[in-house]
């Protein structure tokens, strides 16, 4: 079964103008905090309506300022400042590294900082959480007040990312933020509301419960609407609490909506809550990557499957991995095998408290733990600087998938490698997502004779992790494979995790 590829991938670069100053109750006193991230909760695979990032186009009430080709040099800003950020701002980007704007952050931010609504597709890694942050923590430097702005999102995990970008990002001016999530007492964030947060960071089903039953929280006189990853936010079926919550919002208010991809579903939601939005498109294709990613597959044998992800470890030794798997069950199997062969892996999926899913992903970025092997809870919204490889030791079932999960790497102008494993079994799969790519991408050299002398110790730990999940079920009290799935609907606290 010979598949023959070769190739690789584009990137795009920056645009735009310059302006305001500061104000108030948001002081200017250095502080930062280095910008972390969290997953996007979904161990089920992301069969999302089709991406259609043209629909709004022919919307006469959407003006398109998409950017699908190089910007030319005369018009690209070198720096935050030429986007009309102001002083201290420029300053927390520079303490947070960011040295020169990405594309989405050129294009959108000069036409927030001038009052328009913002329609934003770019492909992951790019840079959207400050591409909307820094226009709200600008407005709020001159007109301060509790409540200012409210980001949504569709899972815990992503609300705690971006609530960590509004904190560094603001430390130079004393933002306050809370993050409302599902699966956490009500009782401290209601106390945390009580203390009027300038942003708050939620994900829709536990915003309506604080609406509804926290006294005196209101948003009634909110300025900025976000709602990022916007197409989740409706695969999740959040679309009836969102409609809920935005009958009690200001009418007057400014509204962005961001997202690496715009399915057909999302053109009513624009309507219902955008108003003379600009829309910005940074990605030629919606199934685009970045020109830094080198992407490359791996033909072997299912049987070899473990042989050759040791094989790879110890090519890629002493750099960062994410290693993405489809269930629970072979994420935990996975790690228990490597740890085995005394690599410092940590999983990462839907059956880990909400806890236990935060301190992995701490030891990951750490560097006290150098391999996350992952469901797709991962695949969206995790922001690590320093992912070295990203592995497709299973195959994703669909393109969507394969873009989120390989922007985990080549992030903000880095290099990156991709390498996905393709058994017999995945032919059929893997050419559908290289015909979605429009690319043939080339085969990863994996000599097998240099491959084979881990067979040995990678079966002894293949038995040994085969006790440890055995011990782990048990613990669990789970039976089996240790999977479970929802009955019928999901229950609002539960919508923003991840089923297993």
């Amino acid at each position: 079964m010979p598949i023959t590829k070769k190739r690789k991938v584009a990137h795009a670069a920056p645009a735009a103008p310059a302006a305001p100053v500061e104000d108030s109750d948001v002081a200017s006193n250095a502080s930062s905090s280095s910008p972390q991230a969290a997953a996007e909760d979904s161990d089920v695979e992301d069969s999302a309506s089709d991406s259609n990032p043209q629909s709004t186009a022919d919307d006469p009430n959407v003006e398109d300022v998409s950017s699908e080709t190089e910007p030319s040099a005369s018009r690209v800003p070198k720096t935050f400042k030429e986007l009309g950020l102001i002083d201290s701002l420029c300053e927390a980007c520079d303490k947070m590294g960011y040295k020169a704007p990405t594309p989405i952050q050129s294009e959108s931010i000069p036409l927030a900082l001038q009052g328009r609504d913002i329609i934003g597709l770019a492909e992951t890694g790019s840079g959207k959480t400050a591409a909307f942050v820094l226009p709200i923590l600008q407005a709020l430097m001159e007109k301060p007040q509790p409540f200012f702005g409210l980001v949504m999102a569709p899972t815990r995990e992503l609300a705690y990312q971006i609530s960590l970008a509004c904190e560094s990002l603001g430390a130079t001016i004393n933002v306050r933020s809370t993050t409302l999530v599902g699966g956490m007492d009500m009782v401290p964030q209601s106390i945390a509301l009580g203390k009027k947060p300038h942003i708050i960071v939620a994900t829709p089903g536990r915003l309506l419960d604080h609406l509804e039953n926290t006294k005196g929280f209101s948003l009634r006189n909110l300025k900025f609407l976000i709602m990022d990853e916007a197409d989740r936010l409706l695969d999740m079926d959040f679309g009836p609490i969102l409609d809920k919550i935005l009958k009690v919002l200001p009418r007057e208010r400014r509204t962005f909506l961001f997202s690496a991809t715009l399915s057909s579903k999302v053109e009513s939601l624009q309507r219902a809550s955008l108003s003379n939005p600009a829309r910005v498109s940074i990605s030629s294709s919606k199934y685009a990557t970045v020109e830094t990613l080198q992407q490359t597959y791996i033909l072997r044998p299912y049987k070899h499957k473990d042989i050759y992800l040791v094989y790879l470890l110890h090519e890629f030794i002493g750099q960062s991995v994410i290693i993405f798997m489809r269930t629970v069950h072979e994420t935990q199997r996975v790690a228990f095998l490597l740890r085995g062969l005394g690599f410092g892996a940590i999983p990462l999926h839907g059956q880990m408290s909400q806890s236990a899913r935060l301190g992995a992903l701490g030891k990951f970025r750490s560097k006290s733990r150098e391999i996350l092997v992952a469901t797709d809870v991962a695949a969206r919204g995790l922001d690590i600087p320093s992912v070295d490889c990203v592995l497709n030791f299973d195959l994703p079932t669909d393109s969507k998938t394969y873009i989120h999960r390989v922007g985990r790497t080549a992030r903000a102008g880095k290099s990156g490698t991709a390498i996905s494993f393709v058994t017999q079994y995945d032919v059929e799969i893997w050419q559908r997502i290289e015909a979605a790519m429009g690319k043939e991408l080339a085969e990863y050299p994996a000599p097998k004779d240099e491959a084979m002398v881990f067979a040995e110790q990678v079966s002894a730990s293949q038995r040994d992790a085969i006790q440890a999940m055995k011990h782990y079920d048990e613990k669990k009290g789970a039976k089996g494979k240790g999977k479970f799935s929802f009955k019928g609907k999901r229950s609002r606290d539960a919508m923003d995790q991840e089923e297993g």
